[in-house]
């Protein structure tokens, strides 16, 4: 019954009609502006839309397309020949901070265009200044910007690029403007986080993964364009044995169009279930049982005294660290090699502990510790437990140095 290969409307009308409907219905629930709405208020066909993709790198891929396609065209409309525009392609820079995650570079290399990376400040966002800085010396230097990412809740640290800044400089540069927030887009569902996204209204696209945060099983990485006709312009390809629907509606879309392969399942139908079972106030209690818990689990690393925080605690992620003056020796905090490798240790203890899992990350070049609380049956009393296996294995770290 669900094995359909989903990849036009004739193939499967229930889960190409379900996906516009419950994609629309995801969107709403996020804060979305109407330009990404597939359906408009009237009921007639809007020029956004929502597809839901594999992963936020496949999405990635589909919009980085889309963007060089755009830019191509765009340069034959300014005059160059096919011929002239294709040999400028390999000028093509999209453009990332150093924060950005890795499914952007890997788009770009599937893509086939250049990159700049551009570093952030100790708060580790995208700024409006450095991104025309990049801009500019990129075009003096003959390349074409084409694309930029700014992420809602950077993987290392949940940093909210400046989204406005970032807008205005893609408006004025006529490059292609997308959001990952991959994980704390699911955050959106709650209204109190919406003022922390102002600026996504005006992205070319927006994604995030309702399998990482929003109680879905993986795959379901929901993407959403203010304008499809670029991805399809950029995508479809038409073959005879390709049936075709008679007609226009609003439900008829070929989904094949929007996305890399042919064929595609029904997830659709899994995010249908998790919307009707759990609905809007499930899902947001959800969100805020998880912010709470990492508010909680911050408060009591602090309260222990050899611990802090290396970025604000705003969505479910703490990141912190063993501090210098809990392993200082004398007078003096420790040195930067030492308080390093004092909390790969407190990771490597408490991994082995084997009751918990957590993982480090490094920002610009200190060790840090991250607990990514997300989990659909995770409860307080497993925070608690992390607490404790990470205050024994703070104090076997610091015995032993």
């Amino acid at each position: 019954m669900f094995n359909i290969v989903g990849f036009n409307w004739i193939c499967s009308p229930a889960a190409t009609e379900l996906e516009t409907v419950v994609m629309d219905w995801l969107g709403k629930l996020v804060g979305l502006d109407k330009r990404y709405m597939g359906i408009k208020d009237d009921g007639t066909e809007g020029a956004g839309g929502g597809v839901i993709q594999g992963t936020a790198s496949e999405a990635h891929i589909v919009v980085m397309i889309a963007a060089r396609e755009m830019a191509l065209a765009r340069l034959r409309a300014q005059g160059a020949s096919d011929e002239e525009a294709d040999q400028k392609r390999y000028k093509l820079v999209a453009y990332f901070s150093d924060q950005t995650h890795s499914a952007g570079q890997k788009a770009a290399n599937v893509v086939g265009c250049k990159t700049r990376t551009i570093s952030t400040g100790s708060d580790f966002r995208l700024t409006k200044q450095a991104l025309q800085a990049a801009i500019a010396a990129d075009k003096a230097a003959g390349l074409i910007p084409f694309f930029v990412c700014g992420t809602f809740g950077t993987t290392n640290t949940t940093a909210i690029d400046d989204l406005p800044g970032i807008a205005d400089v893609a408006e004025s540069e006529h490059i292609w403007n997308h959001v990952d927030a991959a994980y704390a887009g699911a955050a959106l569902a709650c209204p109190e986080f919406r003022p922390l996204a102002v600026g996504i209204e005006r992205a070319d696209s927006f994604n995030f993964n309702a399998h990482k945060w929003m109680l879905t099983n993986f795959d379901c990485s929901a993407l959403w364009v203010a304008d499809s006709t670029h991805l399809v312009n950029a995508l479809s390809i038409h073959r005879e044995y390709f049936p075709r629907a008679e007609g226009s509606t609003t439900f008829v879309k070929n989904y094949r169009d929007w996305q890399l392969p042919l064929g595609r399942r029904f997830r659709a139908l899994k995010l249908w279930f998790v919307m009707r079972m759990y609905g809007a106030s499930g899902i947001r209690a959800h969100i805020r049982e998880h912010v709470r818990q990492a508010k909680w689990l911050e408060e009591q690393l602090l309260a222990d005294g050899r611990f802090e925080i290396l970025a604000p605690v705003v969505f479910g992620l703490v990141v912190f660290r063993i501090k210098p003056s809990a392993i200082a020796k004398g007078a003096n905090d420790a040195d930067m090699t030492s308080v390093n490798k004092a909390n790969t240790d407190l990771v490597s203890f408490s991994n082995d502990d084997g009751r918990v899992f957590m993982l480090a990350t490094q920002l610009k070049g200190t060790v840090a510790v991250r607990i990514a609380i997300g989990s659909t049956f995770g409860s307080q009393s497993n925070i608690a437990l992390v607490l404790d296996v990470l205050k024994q294995s703070a104090t076997k770290t610091i015995a032993g140095l």
